[in-house]
Formats: structure tokens, sequence, C-alpha cells
């Protein structure tokens, strides 16, 4: 399974709370009607941590990522977090369960 695990933090502008609000209500939507991701988990850092978020998606390959991401619906997806992001990472890594 391949992953791309996201770095975020929010707009200088924006408090941690409309942040959460953003992400985890307006966002989170848009990120859901990716064409093939298989899940998505957003993770909510604690307010003064270094990045506000880590995104969690999970596809079936590399492939299938930049494919989703190609698509109209794509790329919206990430007008919409650059829209609201100072600074966004991506890594991408191939997930291997240990326990």
């Amino acid at each position: 399974m391949f992953k791309a695990i996201i770095l975020l933090k929010r707009r200088e502008d924006m408090t941690h709370d409309d942040f959460k609000q953003w992400w985890l209500v307006d966002h989170s939507k848009k990120a859901a009607t990716l064409p093939g991701v298989r899940k998505i988990v957003f993770n909510l850092a604690d307010d003064g941590s270094a990045y506000d978020g880590v995104s969690e998606l999970w596809f079936d390959s590399k492939e299938d990522f930049e494919a989703a991401y190609a698509t109209d619906i794509g790329k919206a997806v990430a007008a919409d977090s650059l829209a609201n992001l100072s600074a966004r990472e991506r890594m991408l890594v191939i997930e291997n369960d240990i326990l």
C-alpha cells in the first residue's frame, strides 16, 4: 500500500480553531472525493506544535496517487490546501506494518 504523509502549517492569519474548522470540516469533505483514495486520516496537532496537522492518504500505488491529483477534483483539493496553508511538506512512503 502506498501512503502520502503530508505535514501542514496553517496560514499566518488563521487561528488554531480556524485551521481545525477548515481542515476537519471543510477540506476533509473535498479530500474524501479523491479518486482511488483508500483511507484518509487527519491528525490534528496540539496548538503550538511546529506543524498544525499531519494527513495520511492511502492509495494502491504512487501512480494512483499521482493520477488522483491530476484530475479536476485533485487539482481543487490541492488548490484548497495551498490557499489555507503557509507550508506543506509531503513524504511519499511505502507502509510497512510491524504490529
